[in-house]
Order: structure tokens, then C-alpha cells, then sequence
């Protein structure tokens, strides 16, 4: 079998396999391609393919001779035209927002597996990519707010006077929210924790934050640790509560999503208002509408002094261990579908394989992306 690792577009540092981790690969007797600069942005040189035994291939020798393509962004329409049917895509496609992209896709007769579909089970959680690059999303949102953020973050006591800690609000305690929050209290920050599940106010309370309670939060515990929609009274208290938060706290990173849909807004125009110009908010929503009122994606905007920055992949700015996670969630991914002499194997028996493919033999086969169309 022969397996291509394309070069993502500009605004993704990463790449779905690092040389070390393809050589695991090779040794399991597979060919792998890898696209002349694959790896450059993640600091991993052609060269280190080369090492490792993969063989540097043009865009279209990748696309024309792969038998299964790894790229985590979407493939372009010229791509699809150059793949032979019956090839296997993987990477993180949002399929619940690009149900017509999937639809074309099948048509294109590939198999498509969506990592970010995986099923969220104690099995799965080798590959999850989700949560390995939250974890890092998190993590940078805590550091580039500190860097914009006019003031220090931690408690100072100078002979010259005293400076009080920078208060941080998170919205959302998932994977990156509490990484956030670790990374915060680290820096010597005041944090409180807003989430419509009541069940982690242990683990934030464990990190040293607070817990912001509102009553009568609907039950999230098949969502797969994700947020759920709520009812409009919850909405409502909710919303009291958290603009009292939102007027005190000067750096706020935002997390909530809920899958196949707008993110929530949580901070409206009037929020922003009660906050002190030089305030900070990173909104990790913002691919999908943002949890802040003027969030763009990919953007950052001003409002009255307070500065706005929407990015949903964080992740990329660490291209170098948010490829190696990645990487590692794909390796194990793979195992499932394919043989130990490295050839493909999809076996939809497995709950995991069968709900992360979305497209197979010129359908669409996924439940949910299915009712979308």
C-alpha cells in the first residue's frame, strides 16, 4: 500500500506524520510519499523523511499513486480530480459544517474518514484528535493572551506599589478550557470557570480556580463532553451570572461548542461594555460563529479597548508537538484499518471505523452528516 502525506495550506503548521513516525509505517511494508515541504513549517526538513525512508513526491505523484492520503485539511477541488476512486482520505473535516464538500466527495468515490467524528470512548482515546489539539489550543490561548494583555498576570509587591493578579474567565471546561485554566494559575492569575455541566466543578476546583454555578443546567452525560443546548430560563440566569464575571475579569478565553452547530454566544455587545479597555478575549469558537459578540475568525478586532482575537487553531501556532500528538492519534487510528503485512483493511464492525467514516463506495454513510443533507 502506498500512503501520501500532503503539505497543508499556509495557515496550518502542521503535518499529519513526523519522519519518525512514517518510518513506523515502512516498516510495517508501506510505501510512504511525502509532499516536497510537508513538514518544513513543523521544523521537520525533507531530509528527515528521506532518513526515515520516505520518498519526497510531488502534489500530483501523491495524489495520482496514493492508495490513502493523510491531510488534515480539506483536499481542493483540482485535488479530487487527480485521486483514483476508491482512495482513503483522513484528516479532521468538520463534516457536520461541510455536509455538501462530503456529498462531493463521495461522488469523487473516496473513502473519507473525519478523525474529529471518532467516537468519544475510553477506547477511542488514543485517537483522539480532538482533545490532543485542544490541549495545545488551551494552552497557547493562555500565552498569547499575556502577551497582548497590557498588564502582568501574577500578584506583584514593588517597593515602587502593589499590582493585583489579572482576573481570567473561562467559558467551558473541556479539554482546552482546563488546560487554560492550569496555565493561568500557573502564570499567577485569579480564575473562574463558567460550564453548563456541573459534574467538573471538581476538576476545576482541583486546579485552584472557581467554579461559577447556575442551576438547572440540562444533562449533558451522553454528549460525549460536550456542551448541550439549554433552555431559555437557564439561558437567562446564565447570562446574569456571567456578566457579572465578564465586568470583572480582565483576560476571558472562550471554548464552547457544540457539535453540528453555532457556537453559543455567551458575551454579548452589552458584556464588552462593562469591561476595562486593554481587556483580552480569545474566542477558540470563533470557526463556528464564535461564543463572543463581533468574534471573526481567523481575526482579530477592537472593541472600546477591548482587544477580540478569534482563532480556532491555536493548535498550529505549536506546529511541532501538535503534529507529534496528531501524528500519534493517526498511527493509532490506522491500526484499525489495516492488516499487519500493511494492507487496508476497513473492517465497519468496529465502532470506531464506522463512526468516523463519513463517505464510502460513492455515498455518504454517516447518520448524522446524512440527516444534514
Amino acid at each position: 500500500m502506498i500512503v501520501g502525506i500532503l503539505r497543508e495550506p499556509n495557515h496550518d503548521k502542521r503535518v499529519s506524520l513526523l519522519p519518525e513516525q512514517a518510518k513506523s509505517l515502512i516498516k510495517n511494508n508501506t510505501r510512504v510519499l511525502a509532499e516536497a515541504g510537508a513538514g518544513a513549517a513543523a521544523f521537520a526538513a525533507d531530509e528527515a523523511y528521506v532518513a526515515s525512508g520516505v520518498a519526497i513526491a510531488s502534489r500530483d505523484e501523491i495524489l495520482q499513486q496514493s492508495d490513502l492520503i493523510l491531510a488534515i485539511q480539506p483536499l481542493t477541488a483540482n485535488d479530487l480530480t487527480k485521486l483514483k476512486s476508491g482512495t482513503v482520505v483522513i484528516g479532521v473535516y468538520q463534516p457536520l459544517f461541510t455536509a455538501p464538500l462530503m456529498q462531493d466527495w463521495a461522488r469523487a468515490q473516496l473513502t473519507t474518514f473525519s478523525l474529529d467524528m471518532i467516537p468519544r470512548t475510553t477506547r477511542a482515546q488514543s485517537m483522539d484528535v480532538l482533545s490532543s489539539q485542544a490541549n495545545i489550543a488551551g494552552y497557547r490561548a493562555v500565552l498569547l493572551a499575556a502577551t497582548l494583555y497590557p498588564r502582568y498576570f501574577p500578584m506583584f509587591m514593588t517597593a515602587a506599589g502593589s499590582i493585583t493578579p489579572a482576573r481570567v474567565l473561562v467559558l467551558g471546561a473541556g479539554v482546552a478550557g482546563l488546560q487554560a485554566v492550569a496555565t493561568a494559575r500557573r502564570l499567577g492569575a485569579v480564575v473562574e470557570v463558567s460550564d453548563t455541566r456541573p459534574a467538573v466543578k471538581e476538576e476545576v476546583m482541583s486546579l485552584g480556580a472557581k467554579f461559577i454555578e447556575v442551576e438547572g443546567a440540562a444533562d449533558a452525560s451522553g454528549a460525549g463532553g460536550y456542551a448541550v443546548e439549554q433552555s431559555e430560563e437557564y439561558k437567562r440566569r446564565q447570562q446574569q451570572r456571567l456578566a457579572e464575571s465578564v465586568a470583572k475579569s480582565d483576560i476571558i478565553i472562550t471554548t464552547a461548542q457544540i457539535p453540528g452547530k453555532k457556537a453559543p454566544l455567551l458575551i454579548t455587545e452589552a458584556m464588552l461594555d462593562s469591561m476595562r479597555a486593554g481587556s483580552v478575549i480569545i474566542d477558540l469558537a470563533a470557526s463556528t460563529g464564535g461564543n463572543v459578540a463581533g468574534t471573526q475568525n481567523d481575526t482579530t478586532v477592537y472593541h472600546k479597548g477591548i482587544c477580540i482575537v478569534g482563532n480556532s487553531s491555536l493548535a498550529s501556532d505549536m506546529p511541532s508537538d501538535a503534529s507529534k500528538l496528531y501524528g500519534k492519534n493517526v498511527l493509532n487510528f490506522m491500526q484499525l484499518i489495516m492488516d499487519k503485512e500493511g494492507n487496508l483493511l476497513l473492517n465497519f464492525e468496529d465502532d470506531i471505523v464506522k463512526g468516523s467514516c463519513v463517505t464510502h463506495n460513492g455515498a455518504v454513510v454517516h447518520d448524522r452528516v446524512l440527516g444534514l443533507l
